[in-house]
């Protein structure tokens, strides 16, 4: 939810909104970006969700902050509307049907733990997002995902499915990591652009 006294997830959604009508070349009017908001321009971490009717219609985030703020989320917003591969590119005709949302992630912070269960033990329900790394293999679950895998069992499990391993395999060789996000999503019947 963004409300009117946090200027800075206003302001992300907009970029984010922007960024994507503008790839579809939906009018859209550009987001006042003031010299004063050097925060913009400093590196930033950002994951860019879309919902539509309630259901995931595109995801795409980087882990570490490399490019400014607005880049990254600009550039997440496109991928997550126009490259997720388990969706058909967004189209013109469903701007006005998506929910935006925008993770800003911490730093990410490596854990250390002797055993599965050890780690397990340490994962944080509803606060941590987790990257999973092992070799080649690697995946990342928002915090957002405990609502629906509210059980550090069942969340560590699907998180290996997805990075393409099974899920009861373990090796000395995984790496997790947490981080947390402070996150805004659009308010229905607001969309944080103006049509012109």
């Amino acid at each position: 939810m963004v409300r009117d006294n946090d200027p800075q997830g206003r302001i992300l959604l907009q970029i984010a909104r922007t960024a994507i009508a503008r790839a579809l070349h939906v009018p859209c009017a550009a987001v006042a970006v003031e010299e004063h908001m050097s925060w913009l321009s400093k590196p930033g971490a950002t994951f860019v969700t879309l919902i539509q009717y309630g259901e995931l219609r595109g995801c795409a985030g980087s882990l570490k902050a490399y490019d400014p703020l607005l880049e990254d989320v600009s550039n997440n917003a496109l991928l997550a509307a126009l490259h997720d591969p388990r969706f058909l590119p967004l189209v013109k005709d469903e701007l006005d049907t998506i929910k935006i949302e925008v993770s800003l992630l911490s730093q990410l912070q490596p854990l250390t733990f002797t055993s599965e269960a050890d780690a397990l033990a340490q994962l944080r329900p509803n606060v941590d997002g987790i990257v999973l790394e092992y070799e080649l293999h690697r995946s990342t679950f928002l915090p957002q995902v405990w609502g629906d895998l509210p059980k550090p069992q069942k969340f560590l499990a699907k998180l290996k499915l997805k990075a393409r391993l099974s899920e009861d395999f373990w090796s000395e060789k995984i790496q997790l990591s947490r981080y947390t996000v402070r996150k805004w999503r659009e308010i229905d019947n607001v969309k944080e652009c103006a049509h012109g």
